[in-house]
């Protein structure tokens, strides 16, 4: 079995708590998780709703792998209706909350509602219960936790809250749990502060049960961390150089999207990349990067460690910000780097602790600042709107609108809306790097074509969890294919996206899919879970996923016009490197998608397709 069994629905308004049976015929259908919580949220959620009202409602979901010995187990979601994008939102984070929640004995926590005055939920195994929260709100995601933990007397206490940019509604507000971990995109933040919940605590001593076949499952999992340890990646270049490995590479192929697309190489890459964390600075002779930090169950241990430069300019008479802390990610190294053609690593390490602290997405704050200096260079923007000069390059700036956006003052206010409002409001729609108002990661899709298709049809806005076809196009992982060509890779991209709708709703992390194709994701399930669990029904419930979260969206009044790039990507040609004189060739690829999902022209659903998932 390896599910919990037992779910709690958190009715706000009311301010009561209950448990309930898991849906085993959805579990069995949806896996877990993404899948399993997406099920929920499409049974019980108008896909109209307004996402910051009470009539919208957020769930936290782990999956059936979530607190096992698998390797990775520590993933859980967060699924509601995403205030950035008007779309299914799913955020997926580490650490050691998912876990926790499964030891205490839940699949899944539903609120809905909302409280009349802020709270949070304490959970004690089978014990759980609403408790007043004043004294944490205003209060950041740093703060609550070490408070929460003190309060209860519990140092191993996990916590999961939101900062005053969730409670802001800052559009791409974070869910973080243990300090640095986030369910970061499309603002799951905005909605748990629109309903005046601050944090999710949970002491779970049960431990995980219902394997099963635990003895096939010790054996299966124990093979499968093997292939982990034995490959280039996993085994290798994250725990080393974690996800920053990614920083030269891309660069060098020419596809860093840099000044807001506007270019797709970045001259000071090497200066904010993996290497140059690990390079002793002149200032004090220390690396920023401290160590390599894992999650629950992790056999890979990607995650950075780090320590600010303490005679920065961001930090000095800040002591707060001089420990050893959570360091940057490849994503947010390039949204706070790259795409606004800063190369200051101390100022970018500055931006992501405050997006840590403060509970933002560092992807989509990074790449609204690129969309803000754009508009500064352009004259669009005067200083005496921002509060502050604002050209391509400048760390200061860079490190005082992400006060200014966490704190939600000043021009902060406008930021916290995204690229797609604020670029629009100013009358230059084109110029936000979004797809459904979400602002696109660190890839360009002219060098990277598959990951144009990928931006363009992910069901949560622009994403590269969703499909991370940069293992095949890039690292020839499982096999290599041309990143510059449109051929292939519609069904590439439905592969990709299919398989990680699958890894997510087992509960484990997407990195394991450098090692392990869906074939190890499937033994360990059904060693889990029972032998029902095939390849083949492993890969129809990934399809099952996808489809079903794109008919949320269509019902929620998404067409195939929504299916698009800014104009840039599709217009100007890159003006270096490999992609050289390359537009992305989208409409190429779209059409023949379409075919290979089995929808119709405009990108609905086939009765046929329907039928054959079970829809």
């Amino acid at each position: 079995m390896s599910w919990a069994g037992k779910i709690l629905r958190v009715d706000l308004t009311k301010g009561t708590v209950k448990s309930e049976p898991l849906n085993m015929d959805w579990a069995r259908a949806y896996l877990g998780s993404r899948g399993l919580a997406t099920k929920y949220i499409v049974q019980e959620v108008d896909p109209k709703v307004d996402p910051l009202s009470p009539a919208n409602k957020v769930i936290w979901a782990t999956g059936p792998l979530t607190g096992t010995m698998a390797s990775t187990g520590g993933r859980y979601t967060v699924v509601t209706k995403g205030p950035l994008t008007g779309a299914i939102a799913c955020s997926n984070s580490g650490g050691y909350w998912g876990a926790e929640l499964k030891m205490a004995g839940w699949d899944m926590v539903i609120f809905e509602g909302k409280s009349a005055k802020p709270v949070y939920l304490f959970i004690e195994d089978d014990k759980a219960e609403l408790r007043d929260a004043a004294h944490l709100w205003g209060q950041s995601v740093w703060k609550t936790e070490e408070t929460i933990k003190k309060q209860h007397q519990d140092p191993l206490i996990r916590v999961s809250s939101i900062g005053t940019a969730g409670e802001n509604q800052v559009l791409f507000a974070a869910v973080v749990n243990d300090l640095h971990r986030a369910a970061g995109r499309s603002g799951v933040g905005a909605v748990m502060g629109s309903k005046n919940l601050k944090a999710i605590a949970v002491r779970g001593t049960k431990g995980v049960g219902n394997v099963a076949d635990p003895k096939e499952f010790m054996k299966v999992t124990f093979e499968k961390k093997k292939i982990l340890a034995d490959n280039a990646v996993t085994g290798q270049g994250l725990p080393t150089y974690g996800t920053q490995v990614l920083m030269n590479v891309i660069n060098e192929i020419g596809a860093l999207p840099t000044r807001n697309h506007r270019d797709s190489q970045f001259e000071g890459a090497k200066d904010i990349s993996a290497e140059a964390m690990a390079t002793p600075r002149k200032s004090d002779g220390k690396a920023q990067l401290v160590t390599n930090q894992a999650c629950f169950g992790c056999t890979i241990a990607c995650g950075r460690i780090s320590k600010i430069d303490q005679s920065h300019f961001s930090v000095q008479n800040k002591p707060e910000y001089w420990g050893a802390s959570g360091g940057l990610e490849y994503e947010a190294a390039w949204a706070l780097g790259a795409a606004n053609g800063v190369n200051d690593l101390e100022a970018l390490q500055y931006a992501n602790l405050i997006c840590n602290e403060q509970g933002m997405d560092p992807i989509s704050f990074g790449a609204t600042i690129g969309a803000v200096m754009e508009l500064y260079e352009l004259g669009v923007l005067k200083k005496e709107q921002i509060g502050t000069e604002a050209p391509f390059g400048s760390a200061k700036a860079l490190c005082e609108l992400a006060d200014m956006t966490a704190k939600g003052v000043g021009f902060g206010k406008e930021i916290g809306q995204g690229s797609k409002r604020l670029c629009a409001k100013y009358g230059k729609p084109e110029l936000s790097m979004s797809v459904k108002g979400q602002e696109f990661p660190a890839y360009d899709a002219r060098g990277i074509q598959g990951m144009g298709l990928t931006y363009a049809t992910s069901n949560r806005g622009a994403c590269h969890l969703r499909s991370y076809t940069v293992a095949s196009e890039v690292l020839g992982i499982p096999v290599k294919t041309d990143p510059l060509v449109a051929e292939g890779k519609p069904e590439l991209v439905m592969a990709f996206q299919d398989a990680t709708a699958a890894f997510d709703s087992a509960g484990i992390c997407i990195f394991t899919s450098f090692a392990w194709g869906l074939p190890d994701v499937a033994e360990q399930v059904a060693a889990a879970c029972g032998p029902e669990f095939t390849l083949e029904n492993v890969q129809k419930i990934g399809e099952r996923i996808w489809n079903m979260e794109r008919d949320f969206n269509n019902r929620a009044g998404f067409t195939s016009k929504d299916d698009t790039l800014p104009p840039r990507l599709l217009n100007e040609p890159a003006k270096t490197g490999p992609a050289k004189g390359l537009t992305s060739k989208l409409p190429e690829m779209l059409p023949k998608y379409y075919q290979v999902r089995g929808w119709n022209a405009d990108g609905t659903l086939k009765p046929e397709t329907r039928k054959r998932l079970g829809l």
